[in-house]
């Protein structure tokens, strides 16, 4: 059985709201694609269900904007054995999601900003990209 990995890259330098609102939405998509990942609801003291929440550990890691274009670029490659989510600046200028989808079709790959990016797959393969990538604290 191999172990798998989903870590979060987010640039550093956004302001702190921008960071919580890239990292939610990061991790709504990855949820959406792997719902598995979601644990069953828990019964808590009283007897009370509460929801299940993520079984596996999400790091948030990271990344200026220059190391978010070259790991997209450099897992590109790797896709499907890594599920890859990006998550791009015109997500705060669009106001829909066909703005958003406008905008993503009519941007050449290298005028991308990326905000951050999620990973998730093989242990090995997530940590070959992100090891050396410190906490977002």
């Amino acid at each position: 059985m191999t172990l798998e990995k989903c870590v979060l890259v987010i640039d550093p330098e956004l302001p702190v709201g921008v960071i919580a609102n890239t990292a939610a939405v990061l991790s709504l998509s990855i949820g959406r694609h792997r719902p598995q990942l979601i644990g069953d609801d828990l019964p808590d003291y009283a007897g009370h269900r509460r929801h299940g929440i993520t079984t596996i550990p999400l790091p948030i890691l990271k990344g200026r904007q220059a190391a978010l274009k070259a790991l997209r670029a450099a897992v590109k490659p790797h896709e499907p054995a890594l599920t890859v989510i990006d998550l791009i600046g015109a997500t705060r200028t669009t106001r829909s999601y066909s703005e958003y989808a406008d905008a993503l079709a009519t941007t050449p790959e290298d005028a991308l900003d990326y905000l951050g990016i999620a990973l998730l797959g093989p242990q090995k393969l997530v940590n070959q990209f992100t090891g050396s990538l410190g906490l977002l604290r």
